[in-house]
């Protein structure tokens, strides 16, 4: 008989498996070649809630002009910023999985997916379902919410859930923007740069763009930016004209959120400012958005325009308030799931 649906894999024996967390981010190529980054833009720049032009304007645009010319430029980008081991992003997301799993112990399956590229929702939810887990944690490693990022990987998660029989049962965290855990690992590693390197001129709290059509819409999202900020500038001591949000990662024509963390450089460094340090508290994974459009071309915007030194802080990575963050967060979201000795530690 022809079915809809994937096939149901053989009931494990025994007792019931664990409840499972999947780690999410935003996906990277396999490779820092034109080809590899051609496929993974063709997947990235494809989604509706990344670009909302419709998709008669769109599409052909898409695929007569952008994939045609971005890749090879892209790509470039990217190998300059290559670990030995991999992607960046791939890299630091696998570690950070299994030092969660490490840190949660024996009672929860800790994995990691990318919204784009490998491995993928569908597949690691398919992985997680084979092995008997019917309890799943979705974690998008996304502090502020946003439609683009976070509905997006909850999108692709229903992708598998549409073909599924036997649906597991499914939770997700939606926002952390404002956890005292996860401001406090931020803190944590500014004051540990600082104690190492001295206090900089100012700070800049970069966090990637959106369109300003999108918080006119009912997105969150530079609403959330602007309170991690505050809430790490409180936990800093800083004073008013010490720090600032901005925002980073333009993308073609409209008007995007202000103020830009390019144009602020710019300024900053045209004032002949001593030190500025930036910091992305909206990427916990470093990536080529940190390390590359932060770390090479906006040092050079401010260098170039007369700043004196540019330091730029990396994200939580691996640093161990940020799994202890993890892990408090997603124990919030496992509560019943787990025994009460698990939920307490």
């Amino acid at each position: 008989m022809r079915t809809n649906y994937l096939p149901e894999p053989q009931a494990p024996g025994g007792r019931v498996a664990k409840p499972a967390v999947l780690l999410i981010n935003l996906g990277t190529p396999d490779a820092p070649t034109p080809q590899a980054v051609r496929r993974y833009l063709r997947q990235f720049l494809s989604d509706p809630r990344v670009i909302e032009i419709p998709r008669a304007l769109w599409l052909p645009l898409l695929h007569g002009l952008v994939l045609n010319t971005r890749p090879t430029r892209s790509a470039r980008k990217y190998a300059s910023i290559w670990y030995p081991e991999g992607s960046p992003l791939r890299v630091h997301t696998e570690r950070q999985a299994r030092l969660l799993g490490e840190r949660l112990g024996d009672d929860v399956r800790v994995g990691f997916a990318m919204r784009y590229g490998e491995p993928s929702i569908p597949g690691a939810l398919r992985q997680l379902k084979s092995e008997g887990h019917e309890r799943v944690l979705l974690f998008p490693l996304y502090p502020q919410y946003a439609a683009s990022t976070t509905a997006s990987a909850l999108d692709h998660a229903t992708e598998f859930l549409r073909k599924t029989r036997n649906v597991p049962e499914i939770r997700w965290v939606k926002e952390f923007h404002e956890h005292p855990a996860y401001v406090d690992a931020l803190a944590a590693l500014v004051r540990e740069h600082w104690r190492q390197s001295g206090r900089p001129d100012r700070l800049i709290m970069s966090f990637h763009g959106l369109p300003q059509y999108t918080a006119a819409l009912g997105d969150p999202y530079s609403r959330q930016c602007q309170q991690t900020a505050r809430l790490l500038a409180g936990r800093l001591g800083l004073g008013e004209g010490e720090w600032l949000a901005a925002f980073q990662s333009r993308f073609g024509r409209a008007a995007w959120i202000e103020p830009y963390t390019a144009t602020t450089l710019v300024d900053w460094g045209r004032r002949r400012l001593r030190r500025v340090d930036v910091l992305c508290p909206g990427f916990v994974a470093d990536c080529l958005e940190t390390l590359e459009e932060i770390g090479i071309e906006g040092r050079k915007l401010f260098l170039d325009a007369g700043g004196g030194e540019f330091r730029l802080l990396p994200c939580l990575n691996e640093r161990a308030e940020w799994i202890e963050a993890l892990a408090a967060i997603a124990k919030q979201h496992l509560l019943g799931w787990l025994g009460p000795g698990s939920e307490a530690s």
